[in-house]
């Protein structure tokens, strides 16, 4: 069975198991037209991957059977709305409140993630506390790499940005990141490239203040 033919496969049991919930490996055969075997070893793959759960269901006659549904992880792999939801959300408070309502929210979001990340730049060097930024970032999707130049001066570069639809539409998104990154470092921090304004991704040089 060639690659793209299994990866189908597999997308189709995951529907399947979304729509129709618990299902036995007889039942997914039986509603594929594919052997036990096959199923098995896709269902195999899946549980390695975290994706399916498994019950032990007694039934009125023979042996008890296996029923497989899916596990948290796989609610990921389907479509969301979220970003839409949330940029439509601020869109009716901008309408409704003004942007001076937006900069205080974004505010009050950056003040979170400077409490939750502090902790984690104690007793750092810059240098640590570069790296530790770039953990964290990783850590949230940003596909951040970094490196230093020269005289304690460092590059600092994200190729995705999880929050690009709401960054597009609300500069506060990134006037925020920006306050963020100088106040965890405790550190000069520039911006010269951003993906929001149409870079090829988002880049700060750090130095010490």
């Amino acid at each position: 069975m060639n690659q793209a033919l299994e990866t189908s496969t597999r997308k189709v049991i995951l529907s399947m198991l979304k729509t129709s919930g618990p299902l036995s490996v007889q039942e997914i055969s039986k509603q594929l037209g594919i052997t036990e075997m096959a199923v098995r070893r896709h269902i195999h793959s899946m549980e390695k991957d975290d994706l399916l759960e498994t019950k032990l269901v007694r039934q009125a006659m023979g042996r008890p059977t296996n029923v497989y549904t899916l596990a948290p992880k796989a609610d990921e792999l389907f479509p969301k709305k979220y970003m839409q939801l949330t940029l439509d959300l601020l869109d009716e408070l901008l309408e409704d409140q003004g942007h001076e309502k937006i900069e205080r929210l974004f505010e009050g979001r950056q003040d979170k993630l400077e409490s939750r990340y502090q902790p984690r730049m104690l007793d750092k060097s810059l240098e640590e506390r570069v790296a530790e930024l770039a953990q964290i970032q990783n850590e949230n999707g940003y596909m951040v790499d970094w490196s230093p130049t020269q005289n304690d001066t460092y590059t600092f570069s994200e190729h995705n940005c999880p929050i690009a639809q709401v960054a597009n539409t609300f500069g506060q998104a990134c006037q925020c990141e920006l306050a963020l990154f100088r106040n965890l470092l405790d550190a000069s921090v520039e911006r010269t490239e951003c993906l929001a304004k149409g870079g090829n991704k988002c880049v700060y040089i750090i130095s010490k203040k």
